[in-house]
């Protein structure tokens, strides 16, 4: 692969672990700038983990990795201090952001990281791989808002791919931004500009709202042990209080 000056390529990995008294250990917590990751909160039978930004970004050409091994009986929080701005590069290069989850039977992943701002030009990529065995617990929240205040967004694909004992489980994608035809019609965000899903898989489908629809939300059961929740707003505050009003906080 060819990357031009100043491009990031970067891979963090976090390991929760639960040891003979019941704590969640973190025996493997790797930063690699700019993801810098902090433990936060005191040793329990939860991990809580914060993303630190430790650089801004990512930018046009950035190739970023997150890796989350959750073992057999470990509970892991997942948090950022702030919101995630996706700039454009010099050349306009697109930027990635790949994560690769795996959660073992007994054991329970709880992501939700501030939102992700595409700011105008960027041009960006958000693939997530998660893989959960029988008996683990999911609750996995993203909220996308589309440019920062007073201007078009770039344009940002998000890929959710979910298996649950080895069988898919879920396959959600959506594109918006100059870079998708349509993004703005009625059917698909219209004049939304912040978006957020939150999926509760496995044995965290018991704390799902239930399903249901409004103007602006839907809740659906899958077709496995997964509830997805999907809503839209006008802005970032509004969406994080519709979702925060049916228990997705």
């Amino acid at each position: 692969m060819t990357v031009s000056a100043g491009t990031m390529l970067a891979t963090a990995r976090i390991v929760a672990r639960v040891t003979g008294t019941g704590t969640t250990a973190l025996p493997e917590l790797h930063s690699a700038v700019p993801i810098v990751l902090r433990r936060t909160g005191a040793p329990g039978p939860e991990a809580l983990v914060h993303l630190v930004g430790g650089a801004a970004g990512p930018l046009g050409g950035d190739q970023l990795r997150l890796e989350i091994d959750v073992g057999p009986g470990a509970v892991l929080r997942i948090r950022s201090v702030a919101a995630t701005v996706v700039l454009p590069g010099a050349r306009g290069e697109p930027s990635a952001w790949d994560i690769d989850v795996r959660v073992e039977a007994g054991g329970l992943l709880d992501y939700a990281p501030e939102p992700l701002v595409v700011a105008a030009r960027a041009n960006h990529l958000t693939r997530t791989r998660i893989d959960l065995a029988e008996g683990a617990g999911l609750r996995w929240r993203e909220e996308l808002v589309c440019g920062r205040h007073g201007e078009e967004p770039g344009t940002n694909r998000t890929k959710l791919m979910v298996c649950h004992d080895g069988r898919p489980l879920l396959a959600h994608a959506l594109t918006v931004g100059p870079g998708a035809p349509h993004w703005s019609s009625a059917g698909v965000l219209g004049d939304a500009r912040a978006v957020g899903t939150v999926l509760y898989a496995g044995t965290e489908v018991a704390h799902a709202p239930p399903p249901g629809a409004g103007p602006n939300l839907a809740i659906g059961a899958l077709e496995g042990p997964g509830v997805l929740v999907t809503a839209v707003a006008t802005d970032a505050l509004s969406l994080r209080r519709d979702l925060d009003r049916i228990g997705c906080g």
